[in-house]
């Protein structure tokens, strides 16, 4: 438990910094708020790692994957600050971060299982996807602000603490590809590996995945032969990720919380 308040106070710690340095431009303390959003994604890693130990087996119950994604969302959110000006996503994703880790902590305990390694790939590809495309679902709606400020003329710091809008429109285009390209590993490695994969349990889940992927893939076709940007990418990228989330989270959430079933 100590490595869970250690690092959620890192991970709000270092959206602390960052507001604090949209907002009085305090560039002395960029390299601190990094080192403490590194710190805190470590510590957020190692604690799974020890329970996973603790269990003989992987956790991937509802507050375990809740967590793991949310250590995939700040840790491409670090990776993105550290090699440009996208430090503001740790506004939104750090305190997500702290939010799921402390749940994960707090639930009922390690319901692990020694799952097949290609069961474990699904699941890895799964929480990548999940989480990669949750990161531009967050830029997404970043863009959508940026925009409007623009449009309003109003030019406050945080919109001054933004990357320039094409290199956050094309941030969000890139990290959508990479997130298709999983979510479709997903899929293909789901109907592969996976023992009824279209039992009726599962059958939700898999149609709100496959509207989900078309959604993103349609997005992705018209922003190659259309151009298509702005607020129409930003109503796709929510409305697809909107899915992916039923999909997952609403599907684990009725059948492990609700109907308590493994």
């Amino acid at each position: 438990m100590p490595i869970v308040l250690i690092a959620a106070f890192f991970y709000l710690l270092a959206g602390w910094l960052v507001v604090r340095r949209m907002l009085v431009d305090d560039g002395a303390k960029a390299g601190f708020w990094l080192l403490t959003a590194v710190s805190a994604v470590v510590l957020h890693g190692l604690f799974h790692f020890l329970a996973w130990r603790q269990g003989a087996g992987v956790d991937l119950h509802f507050f375990a994957a809740l967590s793991l994604v949310g250590l995939g969302m700040a840790a491409l959110t670090t990776l993105y600050a550290a090699s440009g000006r996208m430090g503001a996503l740790g506004v939104v994703v750090f305190p997500i971060a702290a939010a799921a880790l402390v749940g994960y902590a707090l639930s009922a305990g390690p319901a692990t299982r020694d799952l097949d390694w290609r069961l474990e790939l699904h699941a890895w590809l799964a929480l990548l996807a999940y989480a990669t495309l949750a990161v531009a679902a967050v830029l997404a709606i970043m863009l959508w602000l940026q925009e409007r400020a623009l449009r309003r003329h109003e030019f406050r710091g945080w919109v001054r603490a933004l990357p320039p809008l094409t290199e956050l429109e094309t941030l969000l285009f890139r990290t959508i590809a990479v997130g298709f390209v999983l979510l479709t590993a997903t899929l293909l490695t789901g109907v592969l590996f996976v023992e009824d994969f279209f039992a009726q349990h599962l059958m939700h889940k898999t149609v709100l995945s496959v509207l989900s992927w078309l959604v993103f893939g349609a997005l992705l076709f018209g922003r190659w032969r259309y151009g298509w940007r702005g607020g129409k990418a930003v109503r796709w990228t929510l409305t697809a990720m909107a899915l992916l989330v039923l999909a997952f989270f609403g599907s684990k959430f009725v059948l492990e919380l609700v109907l308590g079933r493994a």
